[in-house]
């Protein structure tokens, strides 16, 4: 299939155009800066330039295309609020594939949005899914929950360096999080299973994981021992209402929003046994985070004594090991 990815160049996004590219497909991927999307090409995407908040530009990346996967999101150093690129964008592509007949859809959503209406993001996410539901397009709604990769930055890096380690001192989420190249396989499987059209279904890890779980994997498998500091949601709370009181802040308070999401001591999992029948995937070949962590510890350390021989002794107590 001619594939449109939007968010080729985010951590999904370009999971998602590696795997379609394996997968036989043609892939073109609309970029707004297309010097940063060099390696898409390298991989055989062909780019166009463009934005979401453009329609001109998305119906000029339509064309020729049968099908969009949208893994685009606002990005954190966005200065405009998450209703503008986030809401706005989608309105226009999804009105753009029915004007241009491109009505095969995939879209990337999250795993319990209808609960959190008044969290930016999760509301975003629900009102697009409402407004698929209610459009002519055959669309298929993959619902995630988090991913593998942001439990490095969280928890990985932290403990590795000796830095200290932040956990909600509420009731923190559990959360099954996902490697991102498994979505990117749900993702790409939808376009050839018929029967995922008009559905909508839950893509999460194999287990829900605590904060608390996941540090001590880390330092297993580190062999270093965190340091951790428990936050009260109350300050977050405070956090939130400050910034909102600055314009070019808003989306970090939306952002801040999030927490109730993930301190609000939910549990964000599912069952996959029928989303793993749908869509032809077997449950076996499914990243577990034991793995996840035990392969980057195993690959960071690597690289990092091979410097060691580079370093003078001085330089070597610098280092996290």
């Amino acid at each position: 299939m001619q594939v449109l990815v939007i968010g080729g160049t985010g951590t999904l996004g370009r999971q998602i155009a590696k795997t379609a590219i394996d997968a036989g497909h043609k892939v073109r991927c609309m970029v707004r800066t297309p010097r940063k999307a060099a390696f898409l090409q390298e991989w055989g995407c062909e780019l166009t330039k463009g934005d979401l908040l453009e329609p001109e530009d998305i119906e000029y990346s339509l064309e020729g295309m049968d099908a969009v996967i949208d893994a685009s999101t606002s990005r954190a150093d966005e200065s405009k609020s998450v209703y503008q690129t986030d809401w706005d964008g989608k309105l226009n592509l999804f009105r753009s594939c029915e004007k241009s007949g491109v009505k095969r859809v995939i879209f990337l959503s999250l795993l319990a949005a209808e609960k959190y209406r008044n969290v930016p993001l999760m509301d975003i996410k629900y009102c697009t899914e409402r407004l698929l539901v209610e459009s002519s397009l055959d669309y298929t709604i993959l619902q995630g929950a988090a991913f593998m990769q942001g439990v490095i930055g969280q928890f990985a890096i932290p403990i590795l360096d000796s830095q200290t380690v932040w956990i909600s001192g509420g009731s923190p989420a559990e959360i099954a999080y996902m490697n991102t190249q498994d979505m990117a396989r749900f993702a790409v499987a939808a376009l050839q299973r018929p029967q995922t059209i008009r559905g909508s279904f839950p893509v999460v890890g194999p287990k829900a994981w605590k904060p608390e779980e996941l540090i001590k994997l880390c330092e297993k498998y580190s062999n270093k021992s965190a340091k951790v500091l428990r936050v009260s949601p109350f300050l977050i709370g405070i956090a939130q209402g400050l910034v909102s009181f600055f314009e070019a802040s808003v989306h970090v308070a939306e952002r801040l929003s999030f927490a109730e999401v993930t301190g609000g001591g939910s549990r964000l999992d599912a069952p996959m046994e029928e989303t793993y029948s749908v869509f032809g995937l077997d449950s076996e070949k499914v990243t577990t985070m034991e793995n996840y962590i035990q392969e980057y510890y195993e690959m960071i350390l690597s690289k990092l004594r091979e410097m060691e021989a580079d370093l003078d002794k001085d330089a070597k107590k610098k280092l996290p090991f």
